[in-house]
């Protein structure tokens, strides 16, 4: 066991860990953030998507004594408290999930490319998203929410 200390969503965290732990477990199994969905466990589908000192990752590929003192963001701390982030209201509005397994991974990779780059191209969206599988809505609506996001400076999205 080893002694990890990681910021999750804004907050401090020290956890005994086993030294081998991926970050998808740490997240789960002991601080309870289920947004990181465990999809297929090799780093191809992209459910478990979340961001670490600003560089979208894979939870699951990510040992967590790796990153002791980085900051983590999942989908749960995406927004503010009793406010949607543009992108999932986009996500609402687009209609751009349908069974939901796959959202979390989609928000966190649109994030981080609107993060770099606020007004990307669609074959820069689709770039971005390219590592996520979806099963449900053959990515169209998804793009389109991005699209929809895309223009602001922050990174945060908005209206064009």
């Amino acid at each position: 066991m080893a002694l990890l200390e990681i910021k999750v969503n804004g907050r401090e965290h020290r956890l005994e860990v086993d030294a081998t732990a991926n970050l998808l477990t740490v997240l789960r199994e002991q601080l309870f953030i289920t947004g990181p969905k465990v999809g297929c466990e090799t780093g191809d589908c992209g459910a478990c998507n979340v961001i670490i000192d600003g560089k979208l990752r894979r939870a699951c590929l990510t040992n967590a004594m790796s990153i002791s003192g980085s900051e983590i963001t999942t989908v749960e701390g995406v927004g503010e408290k009793g406010a949607l982030h543009p992108l999932q209201t986009s996500f609402y509005e687009n209609y751009a999930s349908q069974c939901g397994y796959c959202t979390p991974g989609m928000i966190m990779a649109s994030k981080a490319l609107l993060d770099q780059n606020p007004d990307p191209s669609e074959w820069e969206i689709k770039e971005a998203l390219s590592g996520n599988l979806c099963r449900c809505t053959g990515y169209v609506n998804i793009i389109k929410a991005v699209k929809a996001t895309a223009g602001s400076t922050s990174g945060q999205g908005g209206e064009k």
